[in-house]
């Protein structure tokens, strides 16, 4: 890392996270077709966006600037493997083992399972001996999250927090970055035991949603716990959720996962092998 990138992350911190996030979200959504238009072609060009996979390839067509970025793929560009998938297109920046209760974040950078999914020691303590994943999702990226086994989910956790860039430059500088951004937990059972997927906000993601309560973020500044009255079960590569603008997806398995032998910050793509457990 650069002396740029460390001034990148340190100058985030006296920033007003939530109102830059905001209105990012309010000009994302303008429907006005000239301002919209623009948006998107600039957007396309400067990161090289392929619409050749977009079930709608014509930039034109897309209501607003987020209609575009949280766009469908066309059907089989992106085929389900076998095992543990990856739930969204990105870069695999960490992956290992859970075996004292923490997660890498970044070299030189470890953060609890703990304080990632809300302070519940309990909680965090279903996953200690398994694994877990991070993906970033650069702005290029697909920006749907899928499901990366079958299972039926029983509990979310909105934990409330800043609004951090999730990029590499602020990964390496910002401590406990995962577990101090603004996140959604969403808690399944699978037929590998408990799996945590984490839906991490960042700078200027407007948004979380998912696909069984809409929009999620953002939500009053305490932390909010709900549990299903009707359990809601999603097929492994099924559509979980979304981000309105990009961020970052964590996974933490309660049983180990046998990964795969990925390089350092492998680029992923949605319904890639990651690994296997023993009961998959």
């Amino acid at each position: 890392m650069t002396l740029s990138d460390k001034a990148f992350a340190l100058l985030q911190y006296p920033l007003p996270h939530h109102a830059i996030s905001r209105l990012a979200g309010s000009l994302a959504d303008c429907d006005s077709p000239r301002l919209k238009n623009a948006l998107i072609s600039t957007f396309i060009k400067r990161f090289n966006v392929d619409m050749r996979e977009a079930f709608e390839p014509d930039y034109r067509a897309y209501a607003t600037f987020n209609d575009f970025f949280t766009r469908a793929l066309k059907d089989g560009v992106r085929p389900i493997g076998e095992g543990l998938i990856s739930p969204a297109d990105g870069t695999l920046s960490q992956y290992g083992r859970l075996a004292a209760g923490e997660l890498v974040q970044a070299k030189g950078h470890h953060f609890s399972a703990r304080a990632l999914l809300g302070g519940d020691a309990t909680l965090a303590e279903t996953f200690t001996g398994g694994s877990y994943a991070t993906v970033y999702l650069s702005p290029r990226d697909y920006h749907r999250v899928h499901m990366p086994v079958t299972g039926t989910l029983r509990e979310t956790i909105y934990v409330p927090g800043r609004l951090f860039s999730v990029n590499q430059a602020t990964a390496a500088y910002v401590p406990n970055l995962f577990a101090r951004n603004e996140r959604l937990v969403c808690l399944f059972d699978t037929a590998n035991g408990p799996l945590a997927v984490v839906l991490v906000g960042a700078m200027i993601v407007a948004t979380i949603e998912t696909v069984w309560a809409g929009q999620v973020t953002p939500l009053a500044g305490t932390p909010q716990r709900t549990r299903l009255d009707t359990p809601v079960t999603l097929e492994k590569g099924a559509e979980l959720g979304r981000f309105k603008l990009g961020s970052t997806v964590v996974m933490c398995t309660a049983n180990p996962v046998a990964f795969g032998d990925f390089a350092t910050d492998a680029k992923v793509q949605m319904g890639e092998g990651l690994g296997q457990t023993a009961a998959l």
